[in-house]
């Protein structure tokens, strides 16, 4: 039997997208292990290099993960002597997340990465504004399935 169109891995928008994500997070293991950080732990530290002293909830909303993935991640971070956790003196349930020195030192270090990554990218065939323009539609879709999902 005939396997139909849409079931043929080629013709699938999400594979591409899996892919893609995979291996740029590969590409951003070199730099990252320099720094003793996973790319998790990165993602985390940008969200605090941004904005110190913000709760678990805004953590796991600006990576769009559950509470229940950032804590354990939080709790590594903690031990790595990274960041800092501590109630919060307004909401005893809530949970501030704060860099450590160790941790805001690291923005030092990680600021040439992105550079470093889109020089990768560019290639005859893809030119800085085609990236852009990625990420643009990127980003809607984060909108549109995020709206979805909720």
């Amino acid at each position: 039997m005939e396997t139909p169109e849409q079931l043929k891995l080629g013709n699938q928008v999400c594979f591409p997208i899996y892919s893609v994500s995979r291996l740029l997070t590969k590409a951003y293991k070199p730099y990252l292990d320099e720094m003793g950080i996973t790319y998790p732990q990165y993602l985390v530290l940008m969200v605090l290099w941004e904005n110190n002293c913000v709760t678990v909830n805004h953590i796991s909303e600006k990576l769009l993960l559950n509470t229940n993935t950032v804590s354990p991640l939080l709790k590594r971070m903690e031990n790595s002597d990274l960041i800092r956790r501590k109630r919060s003196i307004e909401d005893e349930r809530s949970i501030i997340i704060q860099l450590t020195k160790k941790g805001d030192a690291l923005k030092n270090q990680a600021t040439p990465i992105p550079d470093k990554l889109l020089k990768v990218l560019f290639t005859e065939n893809i030119e800085l504004s085609d990236i852009v323009r990625l990420k643009e539609t990127l980003d809607e879709l984060i909108i549109v399935l995020s709206n979805k999902n909720n």
